[in-house]
């Protein structure tokens, strides 16, 4: 039992974390609602996610690409970020709560969260089955951490880019030319991502990427609050 609750927790606290810093970017607060309602979205979205890979990388063998290739990579990293929309889009898509076009960014990174969500408690439950009990507690915290600043952030940056090309497009009237751009520079950024973890065991290569990529997601957060609604 403590280390389920234990697992629960640091499974919760990565995406809590980088909610709050989130929303800090909106001066507006969202309706309580509405955030879990997303929040729980990217979670359900998830499993759908997950069953999905599993049928693409089934399928992999059959059209004869490589497992973990290039191209294996941009299509598992193409499946969740159509999901993380699919989740906002489920919760929030045709809210008239949402009266500002920063508003679609924010969410998208809410759903993004409960998705990382899932995958961090998969992953950390992982680490408590492969360890010893005396090695477990720094395994633990090793992996809770790498999920904080790893996939985590990166779930929530490549889901802030399709959220920003999505209230481009609305308001440009371009929705879906918009909204293939936001998902082939996520899908660009999330497959590569991936490559460095798989290629280079080193965390500073991933933190650099990925500090170059917020400094870019930041800047587009602030572009979306001057944009006419």
């Amino acid at each position: 039992m403590p280390l389920l609750v234990a697992t629960l927790v640091f499974g919760l606290l990565p995406g809590f974390a980088w909610l709050m810093f989130y929303f800090t970017e909106e001066p507006h607060p969202e309706p309580k609602r509405l955030i879990v309602l997303t929040f729980v979205c990217g979670i359900a979205f998830g499993f759908f996610a997950i069953v999905t890979e599993q049928m693409f990388s089934h399928a992999e063998g059959q059209w004869g690409i490589e497992g973990l290739s290039l191209i294996s990579l941009a299509g598992l990293a193409l499946i969740e970020e159509v999901m993380k929309f699919g989740a906002a889009y489920f919760a929030v898509g045709k809210s008239p709560l949402l009266d500002e076009p920063v508003e679609r960014m924010l969410y998208m990174v809410v759903a993004a969260m409960g998705f990382a969500t899932l995958e961090n408690i998969g992953a950390i439950s992982n680490t408590s089955f492969m360890t010893s009990q005396a090695a477990f507690v720094g395994a633990f915290f090793e992996a809770s951490s790498l999920r904080f600043v790893g996939a985590t952030l990166l779930h929530s940056l490549t889901s802030g880019i399709v959220g920003y090309h999505w209230a481009l497009g609305i308001a440009r009237k371009k929705v879906g030319r918009n909204l293939t751009i936001g998902f082939v520079i996520a899908t660009a950024l999330h497959t590569f991502f991936n490559y460095l973890i798989l290629n280079y065991g080193d965390i500073t290569y991933v933190v650099v990427f990925l500090l170059i990529v917020g400094f870019f997601v930041l800047n587009d957060f602030e572009k979306l609050k001057v944009l006419p609604a």
